[in-house]
């Protein structure tokens, strides 16, 4: 019974984050980094993104009723020699149990410092927080800007009502979505060719890149 109830969750959510189409996401993601760009006292330090190797960005909805899970969508993009690369397109998800009630979307930020972190959401596979990539909860506000040497291979933050804040997303496990790479881009195509710059960024992706800047 309680495996059904946790298929139950999983197959729940997907349809909650596998409702909107790739552009959809894309579009979602650009409005979030828009957001915490507007909060210089609040977001992320401009220094964190003006040093970056990459980002990813991502929606996950946590719903509870006596059975729990959650699932989430978004993309990860790269620092190239020509800009930002494309979006690749990434996924998280899981089930629990207990006697709990309630829903939250939060948004989720993750900076990436360095060349191997930005290799790790390369590969097209699972990459575990904490494990694959060493990881901190990000230093936030503007009081922060001189303190913006990396501790970690990335910086995780997370965004509920409203507010940014340093999150500890130790063990959170996020995938590539193939399918929703080769959708987008109209042919197979693997992260690394999207994060490496080899495959050009779809015109769709033209408001993700200009919001995220230089």
């Amino acid at each position: 019974m309680t495996k059904l109830f946790s298929i139950l969750a999983i197959l729940s959510l997907s349809v909650v984050t596998a409702s909107g189409t790739e552009q959809g996401t894309v579009d979602h993601c650009a409005a979030i980094v828009r957001d915490f760009r507007q909060m210089p006292e609040r977001g992320i330090p401009r220094d964190v993104l003006r040093h970056s190797k990459g980002l990813a960005i991502m929606t996950v909805v946590k719903a509870a009723f006596i059975f729990s899970g959650k699932g989430g969508q978004g993309v990860v993009v790269a620092r190239t020699r020509h800009g930002w690369s494309g979006p690749s397109f990434i996924g998280t998800g899981g089930a629990g149990w207990g006697l709990q009630i309630g829903a939250q979307v939060t948004d989720f930020v993750i900076v990436l410092n360095n060349d191997s972190a930005v290799r790790a959401f390369s590969r097209g596979g699972n990459v575990t927080i904490g494990a694959d990539v060493s990881a901190a909860a990000g230093p936030v506000g503007r009081t922060a800007e001189g303190a913006v040497a990396p501790t970690a291979a990335v910086y995780t933050y997370s965004r509920s009502k409203g507010l940014f804040a340093g999150v500890s997303l130790e063990g959170a496990v996020i995938g590539t979505q193939r399918d929703s790479n080769s959708r987008y881009y109209g042919r197979p195509v693997k992260a690394d060719e999207i994060l490496s710059g080899v495959a050009a960024p779809p015109p769709g992706a033209a408001p993700l890149r200009r919001a995220l800047g230089h």
